[in-house]
């Protein structure tokens, strides 16, 4: 079976460490990769788009960076219990008209046994910004 450390129950270190881990690897813009960090069956909700599987994430993710250009991310820390992480996060992307945008937004993730997320509730609002605006280079 595979796994995805730290593993629950989390404690505040390892809940950091867990958010830390998805920040890497969506800061790589590797669908591959990043979609290995949900379960099989992971359930989704971006923003009003639900998604449901490691298959339709990785595609989601690959539509998602052909898109968004320059993405750079940062999550923090919110909250979290034995299986379940909050974090707040933004990031600034170039749309392929060249503006550049800045997300803002919540998740809330659920982990099973393994460390693998099966549910992602995100909820996200992008502002316009200026170049000169940017503040995660």
């Amino acid at each position: 079976m595979e796994k995805k450390y730290p593993l629950p129950p989390y404690t505040l270190e390892t809940a950091k460490e867990k958010i830390q881990l998805a920040e890497n690897a969506w800061n790589s813009q590797d669908p591959d990769k990043v979609s290995l960090a949900y379960s099989v069956d992971s359930e989704w909700r971006n923003r009003s788009t639900f998604v449901k599987g490691r298959e339709e994430i990785r595609t989601f993710l690959a539509d998602k960076w052909k898109k968004e250009k320059n993405y750079k991310l940062k999550k923090e820390y919110w909250a979290h219990t034995d299986n379940r992480i909050a974090v707040r996060f933004e990031y600034e992307y170039q749309n392929e008209a060249g503006e550049w945008f800045r997300a803002y937004g919540n998740e809330n993730w659920e982990f099973d046994e393994n460390g693998l997320m099966t549910k992602r509730f995100a909820s996200i609002n992008d502002l316009p910004i200026k170049a000169t605006q940017r503040r995660l280079v």
